[in-house]
């Protein structure tokens, strides 16, 4: 069985319909969703805040390739479209962890490389998995430790909002 842990954000369009799509997309596969949370940009490019949410799928068909290539496929149907490195988005699904795999393939990378440092990846993450953890420079570390080294406001930045995604 393939379990991976996706992020999932927006910021254009109806950002929650987009979030909603994935989970649609997911179906019986998506097995835990968090809330929805609220999200300051990050990156330093001037835009709007970001929904944000965490989704653990699995299935026994897909590689951690797979659901990359089930990520992109998404990210295409709401029409992403990448101009700028973390500008605006309708759609973004990142694969954070892939049945634990480590991969420094530049296409598919993992743990996710920046997923240690962002609050928006690590706290709706925290509420369906309190057991998280990514491997870190080569040493497993519970993403809860990993929360609690961030600045604090970067932690701030990221409020659980009362809007929830819902398996149809």
């Amino acid at each position: 069985m393939s379990r991976a842990v996706l992020s999932i954000g927006s910021n254009m369009g109806d950002p929650l319909a987009h979030l909603q799509s994935v989970v649609d997309a997911l179906g019986e596969r998506a097995v835990a969703v968090s809330s929805v949370y609220a999200t300051a940009p990050w990156g330093g490019v001037e835009q709007q805040n970001f929904l944000n949410a965490t989704v653990i799928a699995q299935d026994p068909e897909l590689d951690c390739w797979g659901w990359l290539r089930l990520g992109r496929r998404l990210e295409a149907e709401a029409d992403r479209v990448r101009e700028q490195r973390w500008g605006p988005r309708s759609l973004d699904v990142d694969v954070v962890d892939c049945d634990g795999v480590v991969s420094s393939d530049p296409e598919l990378t993992l743990p996710h490389p920046r997923a240690h440092e962002r609050a928006f990846v690590l706290a709706p993450w925290l509420e369906v998995d309190p057991d998280a953890a990514l491997v870190v420079d080569g040493v497993v570390t519970s993403a809860r430790a990993l929360l609690e080294r961030l600045d604090p406001a970067e932690r701030d930045g990221v409020r659980r909002t009362d809007l929830r995604l819902a398996p149809r």
